[in-house]
C-alpha cells in the first residue's frame, strides 16, 4: 500500500497523476513513482512504457521527471514498505522482467513466495523484494501461455494469488487501454469526459470528475478513454453505473490552517452540529436512526452488544461500549478488529455487531464484518464513507458526516462518531428500561454538545503551559476510571502516533497493581478527575502520584476541589455524566498537537503511520 492513481484519456496524464499522488500524501508512504505509457506515431514502430521512482516525498518525485515524459496513459503510487524496505527497487510501478508489463498495488499478496519460487524456477529474474513484482511477471507470463488481451492476461493473473489486492496495469503491446482489478483493498475509478479515471481514494478525483464507479471484489476493468466495462471471471459485463461522490475539491483545502489537523479539530462544532440535527426525538426522549435497518422490536431482540474498531476506532469503541451497557443496560464490550476473527468468535443471533472504520475500509474491521456475516450475525456500521467497502457490506449503517478527514490522527471523525454511540445507546435505551425523563436528558445533552465543543476549541490556549511541561517528558501516564478509561487510552494514542513520546493508559484502580513503580519526578501523569460518583476515588488515586514525586496534570470539571493537589489543570465544560467522555477527548486531540508542535513533527503525517490501513 498506499496510494494509486492512473488516468487513460487525459491530455499528459502525468500530471493528473502526480496531482493525485499529492491528494494522496495524507495516507502515509516512504516512497513515490510513476509510469506513462506513449504510443508510437506509426504501427511499425512499438509503444514505450517509462518509469520514475524515488524514496521520499511526492515532490522529489515530481522533479526528478525528465522533459518529455508525456503519453496517452499514466499509473502512479505512493508506497508504504510491507515487502522490503523503502528503496527505489521496490517502490512501484514494479514491471516485469522485459518492462513490458508496468503495475501498481495496494494489498498484500500472501502466496507471494510461493509463486516468486516457482517463476524463478521456470527462468524468472526478479529486481526488488516486493509481493508487487509477482503479479506483474504473473501478467507477462500470461500472454506467453495462451492471452490475447490485457484484460485476460491480468486475469489469468490474479487467478493465482491469494491475499489483498488493488492493481492498475499498463501493457507497452496493448497501449490502447488499461486493467485494473481488485481484491479486499478499494479501488474508484472515475468517469470524465474523454477521460477515466483509477485512485484508491476519491480524494484524487475530486478536482477532476464527480461521477465514480466503487469496483466491488472479485470485479476488474478494462479502461478506455471513451469507455470502461467491470467484468469478472463467471462475468463478461457486470453492468456498473456511475454514482455521484458528496465531497469536493474544497474539502480537501487547508483553508489557511497550517496543518490539517488543526483545521479538521476547529471543524467539530460544525460537524458535530450536521450529524446531530434531525437524529434528536425531543419529544420522545430519543433518537432516530433509520439506517440501522432495524424495527423497535428487531433492536429490543438484541441481549449483547459487541463493537469492533481499530487503533482510535478501538477506543472510541470503548466508549461506546460503556455508553449502551449504561444508557441501555445491555452488556457491551469492544475488542481490536485486528484480533476478531483469529480467535474462532462465537457469532451469536441475539447480539447486535457494530463495527467503526473513518474510511469504511480498514481491512481488519472489513474482514471482521466477513466473518460475522458469514456466520449469520447483525452488523451494523459506523463509518465516515459513503460507499465504501464497509458501507457496502453492513446490514445497517450510520453516517457520521464529519467531511473529509486528512490528517492521519482521527479528530473530527472520532468525536462523531463517539456522538453516533451516544445516539445508538439511547435508542436502545428508550426500547429496553430508559425512562422518558432520561431519555429527555440524555437528548437535550447531545444537543448542547456543539456548543460545549466550541468552549473548549475557544479556550484551547489554556493547554498551552500543560503541553509545554509533556513536550519535556519521554514517557507519559494517562489514567482514567470506569468512564475515563477509553479517554485515557485514546489520550495517550494520539501523544504517541503524533509527538513519539511513549504514552500508556492505565485504569486508575491499577496504579498500584504495578505501573506505581515507574512514578518519578520524570514521569508526568495525564488524570481525569471529572465530576462523578468517583471523583473522590480519582483524587486519592492523584495523592497516591504525588506522594512518589510525580509530576500531574488534571482534567476536571468546574466545582471539582483540586486544592490539595500540587496539579497543572483544565476544566472541561460539564455534560451529563453518560456523555462527559466525548467532551473529555476534545482537550486531548489540541494537547497532543501543541506538543507535537513544541518538537517540531510532521503534525499530519506521523512516520510509519498510514490514513488507511488497507492491509493486516
Amino acid at each position: 500500500m498506499c496510494g494509486i492513481v492512473g488516468a487513460i484519456g487525459v491530455n499528459n496524464p502525468v500530471d493528473f497523476v502526480i496531482a493525485g499522488l499529492y491528494r494522496l500524501e495524507y495516507r502515509g508512504y516512504d516512497s513515490a513513482g510513476v509510469s506513462v505509457l506513449a504510443p508510437s506515431a506509426t504501427a511499425d514502430v512499438p509503444a514505450t512504457l517509462r518509469r520514475v521512482r524515488k524514496v521520499g516525498r511526492v515532490k522529489e518525485l515530481e522533479d526528478a521527471l525528465p522533459e518529455g515524459f508525456e503519453g496517452v496513459a499514466a499509473i502512479g503510487h505512493t508506497r508504504w514498505a510491507t515487502h522490503g524496505p523503502a528503496t527505489e527497487n521496490n517502490a512501484h510501478p514494479q514491471v516485469s522482467s522485459d518492462e513490458r508489463i508496468h503495475l501498481v498495488h495496494n494489498g498484500i499478496i500472501d502466496n507471494a513466495a510461493i509463486l516468486r519460487t516457482r517463476l524463478m524456477d521456470e527462468g524468472v529474474r526478479f529486481s526488488s523484494d516486493t509481493d508487487t513484482e509477482v503479479i506483474a511477471q504473473l501478467v507477462r507470463q500470461a500472454f506467453d501461455r495462451g492471452s490475447k488481451t490485457l484484460e485476460e492476461a491480468t486475469l489469468a493473473a490474479v487467478d493465482q494469488v491469494t491475499g489483498t489486492y488493488a492493481i492498475a496495469v499498463l501493457d507497452r503491446e496493448h497501449p490502447e487501454s488499461m486493467v485494473v482489478a481488485r481484491q479486499g483493498s478499494p479501488l474508484v475509478l472515475g468517469v470524465g469526459e474523454g477521460t477515466m479515471y483509477v485512485a484508491s481514494d476519491v480524494a484524487a478525483l475530486v478536482a477532476y470528475t464527480d461521477r465514480v464507479i466503487h469496483l466491488e471484489d472479485g470485479e476488474l476493468a478494462v479502461l478506455t478513454p471513451n469507455h470502461l466495462r467491470a467484468f469478472t471471471k463467471e462475468t463478461d459485463d457486470v453492468g456498473r453505473t456511475p454514482e455521484l461522490i458528496e465531497v469536493t475539491e474544497d474539502d480537501f483545502a487547508r483553508s489557511g490552517y497550517e496543518h490539517y489537523m488543526m483545521k479538521e479539530m476547529m471543524e467539530q462544532p460544525q460537524v458535530a452540529e450536521q450529524l446531530i440535527g434531525g437524529h434528536l426525538d425531543e419529544r420522545h426522549g430519543t433518537t432516530r436512526l433509520p439506517d440501522l435497518n432495524l424495527s423497535p422490536r428487531e433492536l429490543r431482540s438484541f441481549r449483547r452488544v459487541k463493537i469492533l474498531g481499530c487503533g482510535s476506532a478501538y477506543y472510541v469503541g470503548q466508549m461506546g461500549a460503556q455508553m449502551i451497557a449504561e444508557i441501555a443496560r445491555i452488556p457491551a464490550d469492544a475488542e481490536a478488529a485486528s484480533e476478531f476473527r483469529y480467535r474462532a468468535p462465537l457469532i451469536e443471533a441475539d447480539t447486535l455487531y457494530i463495527v467503526v472504520s473513518q474510511s469504511g475500509e480498514t481491512a481488519d474491521t472489513a474482514f471482521a464484518v466477513e466473518e460475522i456475516k458469514r456466520k449469520g450475525g447483525y452488523v451494523v456500521g459506523v463509518i465516515n464513507a459513503v460507499g465504501s467497502t464497509i458501507a457496502r457490506a453492513v446490514d445497517g449503517r450510520v453516517y457520521i458526516h464529519a467531511g473529509a478527514e486528512v490528517a492521519v490522527a482521527s479528530t473530527k471523525a472520532l468525536t462523531n462518531m463517539a456522538i453516533v454511540f451516544a445516539m445508538i445507546a439511547v435508542e436502545m435505551g428508550r426500547v429496553h428500561d430508559l425512562s422518558l425523563i432520561d431519555g429527555r436528558r440524555l437528548v437535550a445533552g447531545i444537543a448542547a454538545l456543539p456548543g460545549k465543543i466550541t468552549q473548549i476549541i475557544e479556550n484551547r490556549d489554556l493547554l498551552d503551559p500543560l503541553a509545554l511541561t509533556l513536550s519535556q517528558a519521554s514517557s507519559i501516564y494517562y489514567i482514567g476510571r470506569v468512564r475515563g478509561y477509553p479517554v485515557a487510552s485514546e489520550g495517550a494514542q494520539k501523544m504517541k502516533e503524533i509527538s513519539y513520546i511513549h504514552a500508556e493508559s492505565y485504569q486508575t484502580s491499577e496504579l498500584k497493581h504495578g505501573p506505581l513503580a515507574l512514578v518519578s519526578p520524570e514521569m508526568p501523569t495525564v488524570a481525569f478527575i471529572p465530576d462523578d460518583e468517583l471523583t473522590d476515588r480519582n483524587i486519592a488515586a492523584a495523592e497516591q502520584i504525588m506522594a512518589r514525586q510525580g509530576p500531574l496534570v488534571a482534567f476536571t470539571h468546574a466545582g471539582v476541589d483540586l486544592s490539595g493537589l500540587d496539579a497543572q489543570t483544565y476544566v472541561v465544560p460539564k455534560s451529563e455524566p453518560e456523555l462527559d467522555p466525548i467532551l473529555l477527548t476534545i482537550p486531548m486531540q489540541l494537547l497532543a498537537y501543541k506538543v507535537a508542535v513544541l518538537l517540531g513533527h510532521d503534525v499530519d503525517k506521523p512516520r510509519n503511520l498510514a490514513k488507511s490501513v488497507t492491509v493486516e
